[in-house]
């Protein structure tokens, strides 16, 4: 694992942002498909990287906890971001993510979702994580519920309308102990 890596999974390093991750996030950030369910912007893929990994060093500066850097082990590139993040409006922890067309419908969201989930409630002791997802994002919801998260609502979030999930510490070590049977 690299010096870097805060955890590593089978297929990822999961590691801090950095500066010079701006243009290989700018790249992922220029995918139309990408970003067709996350909240528009009007700046451009490198300014909307440079913000984000700046929003990203600071939440885990304050927090101690945020979004990784999702680098492929197989060729050391970066192929996203995701993680937890607490919500400014709300006292909610929020999981996420977001990858590179490339790496889409090969579990890797799950995969990063279920070391976030952990991370979340045996390291930072969480008692409850919860994710959104525009209701047309069939992939992210499957992610949620392949992770244990169970639908609570819609509601409104980022500037549009969500489906919001949510799972507990209980549930979770339910889901988990189920794994290894």
């Amino acid at each position: 694992m690299p010096d870097n890596a805060c955890l590593e999974t089978p297929r990822l390093y999961l590691r801090p942002f950095v500066m010079e991750d701006v243009p290989d996030l700018a790249a992922i950030f220029s995918d139309p498909d990408v970003m067709h369910f996350m909240p528009k912007s009007s700046r451009s893929p490198e300014k909307r990287a440079e913000a984000t990994i700046e929003l990203h060093i600071d939440h885990w500066q304050e927090h101690g906890f945020g979004f990784w850097a999702m680098i492929d082990k197989a060729n050391n590139c970066l192929m996203g971001e995701g993680g937890l993040m607490l919500w400014e409006t709300a006292p909610e922890v929020e999981l996420g993510y977001l990858m590179a067309q490339a790496y889409w419908d090969k579990g890797i969201a799950t995969e990063l979702a279920q070391a976030s989930l952990a991370y979340g409630f045996e390291t930072l002791h969480l008692e409850r994580i919860v994710a959104v997802a525009s209701p047309g994002n069939r992939a992210s919801r499957r992610v949620m519920e392949k992770v244990g998260m169970t639908y609570e609502k819609r509601d409104y979030y980022y500037g549009g309308e969500c489906v919001y999930y949510a799972i507990n510490r209980d549930r979770w070590q339910s889901v988990e102990q189920s794994k290894t049977g």
